[in-house]
């Protein structure tokens, strides 16, 4: 396993908003010294450029070398310019990390040299607060060495998982890039139903969030099956069962709705890349 001190040479950051930042801090939290990033970018937030400032990162270098690694974390929309801007300053063996939804490794490849290695990724918005999970692919040009350290690079603001298949990205994508829209959907509409059926708007609100917040943590410090959990909470005949009989039933409960949903997304995913 690769740590961010493996990494030899400069890595270059393409893009410092939110995602870009995010990673920024967590590089150097996790001990990148910050002689060794450059950041190229028209206009980062205000509070990332007085980071950069603070921390002697350089910030749009006339020049600096080739990186030993460039990280793309601009939007996908704008790609296609930027790409044209900074391609040039890959070499054959800068590794190229991409966190751009929708934009396939094809894409990537084309901007670059035959054979330039590069990782596809999905991170998710916990990034910004380092609980944040990515899904990466690799290129057939991605040495075991670049994906530990591409691996090390994403783990900064999380955790990180890879496939094999880059159509399993689409779904990553529906999963857990699209999922904590999922989880703020479950905390909103459980605060209004508590609403309806008759508590103070702002209480049901901070029980909602308290609720969906502190089950989050428990999965995550238990390390128990969510299955088990469940059952561990419901009683039988009791409170928890009766919603419950709402919300699993089989044609139009939450598990075949979230299918759906997954499905939809990503289906929409793959429109997107294509």
């Amino acid at each position: 396993m690769a740590s961010l001190s493996d990494i030899p040479g400069r890595v270059l950051l393409v893009g410092a908003g939110k995602m870009g930042g995010a990673m920024l801090q967590g590089w150097i939290s996790l001990g990148l010294e910050p002689a060794r990033i450059a950041v190229v970018d028209p206009g980062p937030p205000p509070e990332v450029a007085a980071m950069l400032e603070a921390r002697g990162v350089a910030l749009n270098p006339l020049n600096g070398g080739v990186p030993a690694v460039m990280l793309l974390a601009v939007k996908p929309q704008v790609a296609p310019d930027v790409l044209a801007r900074v391609a040039p300053l890959a070499g054959p063996d800068t590794l190229v990390v991409s966190v751009m939804a929708g934009r396939t490794l094809a894409f990537l490849e084309g901007h670059f040299a035959p054979g330039t290695a590069v990782v596809r990724s999905i991170p998710n918005t916990p990034a910004a607060i380092g609980r944040g999970v990515t899904v990466a692919v690799p290129n057939a040009s991605v040495s075991p060495e670049q994906m530990r350290i591409a691996d090390a690079l994403l783990k900064a603001t999380g955790g990180c998982e890879w496939v094999e298949r880059e159509d399993l990205i689409d779904v990553a994508t529906a999963v857990s890039g699209s999922g904590p829209a999922y989880v703020f959907l479950l905390a909103e509409a459980l605060a209004e139903a508590g609403t309806k059926a008759g508590l103070p708007a702002d209480m049901a609100d901070r029980l909602a969030r308290a609720t969906v917040a502190g089950a989050g943590e428990l999965i995550v410090r238990s390390g128990i099956d969510p299955a088990q959990l469940r059952r561990n909470v419901t009683s039988p005949n009791g409170t928890t069962a009766a919603a419950l009989a709402v919300l699993m039933d089989e044609t139009k409960g939450f598990g075949p709705l979230l299918t759906e949903a997954v499905a939809a997304a990503a289906r929409r995913s793959r429109e997107l890349a294509g």
